[in-house]
């Protein structure tokens, strides 16, 4: 059964990325926070194209949900000083 960890270790082997939270316990269905240089000037739907490209197959087989939230690292800073 993948985990959460799992998950997180996959992404942050795949996409350079300065965080990846990733939270799930039931072994299918996970949310993730993941923040990227690389999700600059992308839409949301080419950003999560770079998540799935980087889980790969493993999204087909192992992981039946993910939700997430990816945003650049400009963004994440925007996000920790409005909350």
């Amino acid at each position: 059964m993948i985990t959460a960890e799992d998950i997180k270790h996959y992404i942050e082997t795949s996409l350079p990325c300065e965080l990846v939270k990733v939270e799930g316990d039931d072994g299918h269905h996970f949310n993730a926070v993941i923040v990227s240089a690389e999700f600059r000037d992308k839409s949301v739907i080419q950003q999560h194209q770079l998540v799935y490209t980087s889980l790969g197959d493993r999204m087909k087989q192992e992981i039946h949900a993910l939700s997430m939230k990816t945003l650049t690292p400009e963004q994440w800073s925007e996000n920790i000083q409005h909350d």
